[in-house]
């Protein structure tokens, strides 16, 4: 995997947090991403990664801090001061989001090629042989073979819904996509094959993810740096490798492992 070589970030998020009341959600969380940058945030349950990935992804409002994206006018903007209708926009073009329950990110009862084709058409496609054609081809791409386009989602076993959920996701071409234990539940073989589509997808498209994962084997194929955060703070920030092979933190030393000792 590599990094897109640019001077500027695509995501800026500095002193980022969420408070419910007295409990911490995330605290003063700050990191930049970059085009074509895989970021893995890992940690056990509870500790902040999910709500983290909410907060940027303006799914879930911030109690401080800042989030900046650049747009595709190469202008920074603040994703907290974007409007709902701009929102809205950016996650059917720019972004992108996979779920653990692909439920969530599918319409489960239209086909599996109406899933595909209505991001296209959020984004302006009204051609409706350009629209199948181009969902045969993204099924194809997350293998999902072509006598299944006009199945409906629930027809499909768990491995391929996350896969159609990813084609739905990426058939826009989206610069930022955010992953929320996209191997989550799955049989063992399931993740492998999924993770190695995804590795693949990411690596063709450029693109740029944030990963919140509690499995150390998929930050450790997927991401290029990794955040390990425990009550709702990061204590520890650097490229996967250097942190998957020589913690420095207790709390890594730990979580890696009780991964060993499985």
């Amino acid at each position: 995997m590599s990094i897109v070589d640019t001077d500027e970030p695509l995501l800026k998020v500095q002193n980022l947090s969420k408070y419910f009341g007295s409990r911490v959600g995330c605290a003063d969380v700050s990191f930049e991403l970059w085009p074509g940058e895989v970021l893995a945030v890992v940690g056990e349950s509870g500790s902040g990664k999910t709500t983290l990935l909410n907060c940027v992804s303006t799914r879930l409002e911030a109690s401080a801090g800042t989030a900046e994206y650049r747009m595709r006018d190469e202008k920074f903007r603040s994703l907290f001061d974007l409007s709902e209708a701009e929102r809205r926009f950016l996650m059917r073009t720019d972004w992108g989001f996979v779920h653990q329950n692909p439920a969530d990110g599918l319409r489960m009862t239209v086909s599996a090629g109406a899933n595909v084709g209505e991001r296209m058409m959020a984004t302006g496609d009204r051609h409706y042989g350009h629209i199948r054609s181009t969902a045969i081809e993204w099924l194809g791409r997350v293998e999902i073979a072509e006598d299944r386009i006009d199945d409906q989602p629930r027809a499909f076993s768990g491995g391929m819904r996350q896969r159609l959920q990813i084609a739905r996701n990426l058939v826009t071409h989206p610069r930022l996509v955010f992953m929320d234990e996209p191997t989550g539940g799955l049989d063992v073989s399931v993740q492998a094959r999924l993770l190695d589509l995804l590795r693949g997808l990411v690596t063709d498209l450029g693109l740029a993810a944030i990963v919140v994962t509690h499995d150390l084997a998929v930050a450790r194929l997927l991401s290029h740096r990794m955040m390990v955060m425990k009550d709702g703070r990061v204590i520890e920030h650097g490229l996967t490798d250097r942190v998957l092979d020589d913690p420095r933190e207790a709390y890594t030393q730990l979580l890696v492992s009780s991964i060993l000792q499985v």
